[in-house]
C-alpha cells in the first residue's frame, strides 16, 4: 500500500524525533524543572510554535500541496519549481516584515499571551526577552514547511520528516551547555531554538537540489497562483490551526495561575504529542497529495477510501495509545522525568494533565484525517467555521473547568473541544459527499476498541502488581515501566489479530511492503 509507505517513511523519522524530543524533555525537566524559567521559555517557544504549526503542518501545506500537485501533473517539476519559486519569494519578505514587527512589540505581544506574568520581580522582561531571541525562529521554519511541502509534491517524504530531528538536537546541546557552565536563565535554550531553525531550513535547501527541485530566491510578486494560494490559505490559517491556538489561549489562562502550571501543561503536552505527532503528522501528511490527485482526476471513490483508510490507521494506532496514556500517566512521568529539579509533587501534577489531554489524543489524530478532505477539494470555509465555534468552546470550556481542577481543567477543555471538531468535521465532510464509513472502518472500529479495553483491563492489574516498583530506585522504574509497555502492546497485537481487525499473514505482508 502506497500509504501505508508513506505513513511509514513520515512516521519512522517522526518517531525518531519524538525519541529525541523524549531526551530533551527529560533533561529540561531535570535542569530546569517546572519553575518559573521554565515557565518563561514555555511561553517563549509557543509564539513561534504556533505558526510553525500553522505553515509546517496547517494551511500552508493545506492550500500549497494540493496546487503544487496539479502543477507537477501538468508541467512537471520545472513547472511546480517555478510555483514555489513565487510562493517562496512573497512568504519571505511577509515573514521578514512580521519578524521585525514581532521584535519591536514583543512587550505589548506578551501583555496579551502571557498576562499573569509580572507577579515576581523581572518575570515579564525574563519572558520578553527570551520570546525575542526565539521569534526568528518563525521565519526560518516557516520557509522551511514551504520546502517541505513542495518536497512532499513530488513523493519525498522522507528529508522533510527528518527535519525536526535538528530542532532535537539542538535544544539539547543547548541544554548540556547550561548545565556545563552553570547558566540558569533559559537564554541558551532560546539561542538554540532559533539556531535550529536555520539548520532546518538549510538541510531542506539541499533536499530540494537533490530532488531536482532547488529553489531560487526571487523578486515578490503575486502571481495567479500564489493569489490563488493565499485566498485557500488565509481562512485555512485559523481552521488548520486551531489546536495551536487553543493551546496558545491554555497558556495565558494558565499563566494567570500558580507558578509551574505552564511547565505542568508542558510536559504532559509533549508527552502526548509523541502519538501525536507519529501517527496525526505522519497520516494528515501522506494523504494529502495522493487525495488531492484523486480529486483532480474526479476519482471520488478513490479518494473516500484513501480516507477510510487514515481513519483505519488512526483509531489503530491512538485508541491503544490514549488509554495507555490514561492508565500510565504517573508511572510514565515519573520515570521518564522525576530526577533532579522535577519531584515526586510535579510529578503528581503533570499526571492529571497528561491523563486529561490524552482523552483528546484520537480526536486531535481524526481532525489530520478529516480536514485534508475538504483542502483536497479546496474548501476552507467550512473547517473555518468548525474551527471559530471550536476556538470558543475551548475558551468557554476552560474559563468553567480552571474553577474546578485548576491547570487540569485547561487540558481537559482542549481535549473536549478536539472531540467537538472531530465529530463537527466528520458529519460535514458526509453532508459534501466527500466521506462516508466504507464496510471495512465499520467493521473494525468496534473491534479495536474492544482491544483497547481488553488491554487496558491487562495494564490495571499489572499497575497494582508493579506499584511498588515506582516508588524505589530509578532502574527498577524504568524496568517495571518497560514491562507494562511490552505487555500492552503483545496484548493489543493480539487482540487485534484475534478479533480479526488484521491477520498475521497480512500484517507480515503489509510490514515486508515497507521502506527500509
Amino acid at each position: 500500500m502506497a500509504l501505508l509507505r508513506s505513513v511509514a517513511t513520515v512516521g519512522s523519522y517522526t518517531l525518531v524525533s519524538r525519541v529525541l524530543g523524549f531526551t530533551r524533555d527529560i533533561l529540561t525537566a531535570a535542569i530546569i524543572g517546572a519553575g518559573p524559567v521554565a515557565d518563561a521559555f514555555f511561553v517563549a517557544q509557543r509564539l513561534p510554535n504556533l505558526f510553525r504549526s500553522l505553515f509546517a503542518e496547517g494551511a500552508f501545506s493545506a492550500a500549497f500541496v494540493p496546487l503544487a500537485s496539479g502543477t507537477l501533473a501538468e508541467g512537471g517539476k520545472p513547472a511546480v519549481r517555478e510555483f514555489a519559486e513565487e510562493a517562496f519569494a512573497v512568504l519571505f519578505a511577509v515573514l521578514l516584515i512580521f519578524v521585525v514587527l514581532g521584535e519591536i512589540f514583543m512587550p505589548a505581544v506578551m501583555a496579551v499571551i502571557a498576562p499573569g506574568f509580572g507577579k515576581e520581580p523581572g518575570e515579564f522582561d525574563l519572558v520578553v526577552g527570551l520570546t525575542r531571541i526565539t521569534f526568528p525562529y518563525l521565519l526560518f521554519i516557516s520557509l522551511t514547511a514551504l520546502q517541505g511541502g513542495l518536497l512532499n509534491t513530488v513523493d519525498k517524504f522522507a528529508a522533510p520528516a527528518a527535519t525536526p530531528i535538528l530542532l532535537n538536537l539542538f535544544l539539547i546541546g543547548g541544554l548540556l551547555l547550561m548545565r556545563g557552565l552553570g547558566w540558569h536563565d533559559g537564554r541558551a535554550l532560546a539561542w538554540s531554538l532559533t539556531a535550529a531553525g536555520m539548520a532546518q531550513f538549510l538541510w531542506l535547501m539541499g533536499s530540494c537540489a537533490r530532488a531536482g527541485v532547488a529553489l531560487r530566491l526571487r523578486l515578490p510578486r503575486l502571481t495567479p497562483r500564489v493569489r490563488e494560494t493565499l485566498r485557500i490559505m488565509t481562512p485555512g490559517v485559523f481552521g488548520a490551526g486551531v489546536t495551536q491556538l487553543n493551546l496558545l489561549i491554555s497558556t495565558a489562562i494558565a499563566s494567570t495561575l500558580p507558578a509551574g502550571s505552564i511547565s505542568f501543561l508542558y510536559y504532559a503536552d509533549r508527552l502526548n504529542q509523541l502519538p501525536l505527532g507519529v501517527v496525526g503528522i505522519a497520516v494528515g501528511t501522506a494523504i494529502l497529495p495522493p487525495l488531492s490527485r484523486q480529486v483532480r482526476a474526479g476519482d471520488e471513490a478513490g479518494a473516500i477510501a484513501t480516507q477510510n483508510r487514515g481513519v483505519e490507521l488512526a483509531l489503530l494506532l491512538t485508541l491503544p495509545a490514549a488509554a495507555a496514556l490514561i492508565v500510565l500517566a504517573q508511572p510514565i512521568l515519573a520515570t521518564l522525568f522525576e530526577r533532579g529539579a522535577f519531584g515526586p509533587a510535579d510529578t503528581a501534577a503533570t499526571a492529571g494533565a497528561l491523563a486529561a489531554y490524552s482523552v483528546g489524543l484520537p480526536a486531535f489524530v481524526l481532525v489530520k484525517v478529516f480536514a485534508p478532505g475538504f483542502y483536497a477539494h479546496k474548501n476552507t470555509a467550512t473547517p473555518v467555521r468548525v474551527a471559530t465555534g471550536t476556538l470558543a468552546l475551548n475558551l468557554l470550556l476552560t474559563l468553567v473547568l480552571m474553577q474546578v481542577w485548576g491547570f487540569v481543567g485547561v487540558a481537559m477543555a482542549l481535549s473536549l473541544s478536539g472531540w467537538t471538531q472531530a465529530v463537527a468535521l466528520l458529519i460535514l465532510l458526509g453532508r459534501h459527499g466527500h466521506y462516508r464509513p466504507d464496510a471495512r472502518v465499520r467493521s473494525t472500529t468496534p473491534r479495536i476498541l474492544g482491544a483497547t479495553i481488553g488491554m487496558v483491563c491487562v495494564l490495571l492489574i499489572l499497575h497494582m502488581v508493579l506499584a511498588p516498583a515506582f516508588s524505589g530506585p530509578e532502574l527498577g522504574r524504568l524496568g517495571a515501566l518497560a514491562a507494562m509497555v511490552a505487555t500492552g502492546l503483545f496484548v493489543f497485537a493480539g487482540l487485534i489479530v484475534g478479533f480479526g481487525v488484521v491477520g498475521w499473514r497480512d500484517l507480515r505482508g503489509r510490514l515486508r511492503r515497507l521502506p527500509a
